[in-house]
């Protein structure tokens, strides 16, 4: 029994040994995933190849790879050799002080960039005889606030030395520089009446063909000078895209807009004016319209009249009344 408990055992201690023999060794425990990168999110930029020159006069220069206006205005910089604080404005398709073919936020895909420079500086005094004194001011998008459009037989009408595209640098020696267009439409229409102020103007530098010229905005078809079919959207907060051009309702609510905008705040912006449109067009109702807007442009505390406004101009032109 001894002997055959002793077999048993050994058996016993072999079918082990063979069962441990089989068993195949496991792959280490893989390490957890890595958290998700934190920080702003690095966009991709189109590559598309545009073409520029300074409107003055300069070389043709290739630039690409830009999301916004501030970064597009860092690249003219770099091709010429120069400040992107140099830069006041672009044009579109044209080297000439023209507010009809300013660069907003899209540039058509076969467009021309002419950038404005800066050129002579000028003080002006001003009275205001009236509460308005006719002037439309828009910006660069980098800091820049300009005069868009001059109201005929206004008070600045009257000063010949101002002029369409001059950029206001400063009133009364404070500088705005940094300030968006709605604050310094404000900072003027707050001036008093029959008390004598003092802006200082930046025009933009002109080529010698252009001397002397005192350009006058036109008063109506103000818009984006666009090629083909797709433009290339500039934002100020997230990616460039390219997107189809505004299709008819969009382009007419977007003018009724910019209308509005002026009319209201002394401004015009066609960007603005695109972005007040997508937010509303889809909306049943103004309430929805009002909230929509507010998570996209909340700082510029719209008036309830001004949305309503808003809200009755893109339904008018939805429904084929205007």
């Amino acid at each position: 029994m001894a002997a055959v408990a002793q077999v048993t055992e050994e058996q016993e201690a072999q079918n082990q040994r063979q069962t441990q023999a089989c068993v195949e060794p496991t792959a280490p425990p893989l390490p957890p995933p890595s958290p998700p990168p934190t920080g702003p999110q690095d966009y991709p930029r189109p590559r598309l190849i545009f073409h520029t020159q300074l409107a003055h006069g300069s070389p043709t220069g290739r630039i690409h790879g830009f999301t916004n206006v501030k970064e597009l205005y860092a690249k003219i910089a770099e091709v010429f050799n120069i400040s992107p604080s140099e830069i006041l404005f672009c044009t579109l398709n044209s080297h000439k002080v023209d507010m009809q073919k300013l660069l907003g936020g899209q540039i058509g895909l076969e467009d021309f960039i002419f950038a404005h420079v800066r050129g002579d500086t000028k003080e002006v005094e001003v009275t205001k005889t009236e509460d308005a004194l006719g002037l439309t001011i828009t910006d660069n998008g980098a800091g820049y606030a300009f005069i868009k459009r001059i109201k005929e037989g206004s008070t600045i009408d009257r000063l010949k030395t101002v002029c369409v595209g001059d950029h206001i640098e400063a009133i009364n020696d404070q500088s705005i520089v940094g300030c968006r267009h709605y604050e310094v439409a404000k900072m003027l229409k707050e001036q008093l009446r029959g008390i004598p102020f003092t802006l200082r103007l930046v025009g933009p530098k002109k080529a010698f063909d252009m001397i002397g010229m005192r350009t006058r905005a036109p008063k109506s078809n103000e818009g984006k000078m666009v090629n083909g079919r797709e433009t290339l959207r500039l934002r100020s907060k997230g990616a460039a895209t390219v997107q189809e051009v505004q299709n008819e309702f969009e382009e007419r609510a977007t003018k009724k807009v910019d209308d509005l905008l002026e009319s209201y705040m002394g401004i015009r912006d066609l960007e603005l004016a695109t972005t007040i449109v997508e937010a509303g067009k889809d909306k049943k109702n103004p309430d929805d319209f009002a909230e929509a807007l507010d998570s996209v442009l909340g700082d510029f505390a719209f008036p309830d009249v001004f949305l309503f406004d808003v809200w009755g101009a893109i339904g008018d032109v939805k429904n084929g009344r205007i």
